[in-house]
């Protein structure tokens, strides 16, 4: 066998770790920047109660002066407003009375969605000289005001799945329910280790703990097959490639704890099917909203993990393949060698 000419050796050593490094480099600003430039809310939605009259007048106001970025639906009467914010159908209210404007907002919506409601809202009756009145339900929990904890949980199951799947998957020879075993280990770990600690460090987050360690370990589940599968298949290079779209295309497009009505149109557009936001936004769900809202999240990290079993099967039944067809060729040339 011929080995390595010095100049192959040389730019596999020097040049290529520096090309590499560069195309990341550039690949990490090229999605985060856009991503972050002049956000803009779109398609946030907002529960109108109140005279008809009114309520049609606040809605055509903001279609006229911020179109897309609300989309409202009117109620007929406050209760059926507040049951709409508790199922997680609307993220704020305003209900329009004798007493004034009040907004009623779900704080565990998150901050980004929250802030440009409130500040739209308010904004509108204080040039008409009103003051608005806001309530607050579904609060975060007081340890983490913010959901930033929550958000650092699903970063970290993510990685960390992604890591350890990496080092199982790139193993040869492990089959494909010895890969399914290691993924359904690791989450079983994961899941709970990680809610511990963050409400260690949060101090409580309440009832619905159980359920979104459940969550947790569905997502490091449907994350985790995908790696294990992409590994099996393509190698390093199918590491890389699960790199890139599940964790860092993925976490982009979640928009992060601000959410991704803020991002630009591509962003949007990927968001609902990708496992980062929408296991944040099932977390949340299952902490704060007595589980409204369940049903999308599940269904997509549900897909996730049907694709990565079979990428798996595949991957698994690839390898296989290489590997008798290199026994093959070895037992072909054996011989040969011998009479050499």
């Amino acid at each position: 066998m011929v080995g390595k000419t010095p100049a192959r050796e040389r730019i596999e050593t020097y040049v290529a770790p520096l090309v590499v490094g560069a195309l990341a480099l550039v690949t990490l600003i090229g999605l985060i920047a856009p991503a972050i430039k002049s956000p803009s809310p779109h398609d946030i939605p907002v529960g109108l109660a109140g005279p008809p009259e009114a309520t049609q007048q606040i809605a055509g106001a903001f279609a006229a002066n911020a179109p897309g970025a609300f989309v409202f639906t009117t109620f007929a009467s406050e209760d059926d407003a507040r049951a709409a914010l508790d199922s997680r159908a609307v993220d704020g209210v305003l209900v329009l009375g004798p007493g004034g404007p009040r907004l009623i907002i779900a704080g565990a919506a998150g901050d980004g969605v929250n802030g440009v409601i409130t500040g739209a809202l308010t904004n509108v009756f204080k040039a008409q000289g009103q003051n608005v009145a806001v309530e607050t339900v579904h609060p975060f929990a007081a340890g983490d005001p913010h959901g930033l904890i929550l958000f650092f949980v699903v970063l970290a199951i993510l990685v960390s799945t992604l890591i350890a799947q990496a080092l199982a998957g790139l193993r040869r020879g492990t089959s494909f329910a010895g890969r399914v075993l290691v993924v359904i280990l690791y989450a079983a770990i994961a899941a709970p280790v990680s809610m511990a600690l963050a409400t260690w460090i949060a101090g409580g987050y309440g009832s619905g703990l159980w359920t979104a360690i459940a969550l947790i370990g569905l997502g490091s589940v449907a994350v985790g097959v995908v790696v294990a599968g992409a590994a099996a298949l393509l190698g390093r290079v199918g590491v890389a490639l699960t790199a890139l779209i599940v964790v860092l295309l993925d976490l982009v497009s979640s928009g992060g704890p601000i959410g991704s009505q803020l991002l630009p149109d591509a962003y949007r557009w990927l968001a609902p099917g990708m496992p980062a936001g929408q296991l944040y936004s099932a977390i949340r769900s299952a902490l704060y909203f007595g589980n409204a809202g369940l049903a999308d999240p599940v269904l997509v990290l549900s897909l996730w993990l049907l694709g990565g079993l079979l990428l798996l099967a595949i991957g698994t039944l690839v390898s296989r393949r290489s590997a008798a067809a290199k026994a093959r060729l070895a037992e072909t040339l054996t011989p040969h060698v011998a009479n050499g």
